[in-house]
């Protein structure tokens, strides 16, 4: 089953499409997103837009999981929740999915934005090469935890 997210700004609806067994190796660069409390993509730089193969209309709007693998199990965000809306940076390896289906690794870290009264008003996620060897562990503790939900 295909999950549908609806971009809260245009409207549109956006369809995850069919995974590829295929990766596309994120080779480096910036690739930056902002989003406000609820996840809603407030920003994406093109490095993020090109990786990812939507547009800055198809992201603006959305919810960030837009690009989540359904290989992701759930309770690897859970605890980056926890952290995050506490106030504190995460750290951890990703694997997202692009609009035709393939997928690419990336280690991500996410800190909270604050305004001048030191509430929480958002998340900034910056992504970075994964080491391979680490992320081969990584991968096989992903596979356990989604089998075991």
């Amino acid at each position: 089953m295909h999950r549908t997210t609806k971009n809260i700004i245009t409207g549109q609806e956006i369809t995850q499409p069919t995974p590829v067994n295929e990766e596309v190796l994120f080779k480096g660069g910036v690739m930056i997103t902002e989003t406000d409390r609820n996840s809603i993509i407030t920003y994406a730089n093109r490095k993020f837009r090109e990786m990812t193969g939507y547009s800055k209309e198809e992201l603006i709007g959305s919810p960030h999981n837009i690009n989540r693998h359904p290989d992701m199990p759930k309770t690897a965000f859970k605890g980056m929740w926890e952290l995050i809306r506490s106030g504190k940076y995460w750290e951890g390896y990703v694997k997202n999915m692009r609009s035709d289906g393939k997928y690419y690794w990336v280690v991500v870290s996410i800190k909270p934005k604050f305004d001048e009264n030191n509430k929480i008003i958002g998340y900034i996620a910056g992504r970075k090469v994964p080491d391979r060897e680490e992320l081969a562990k990584i991968d096989a503790q992903y596979k356990a935890m989604k089998a075991a939900e």
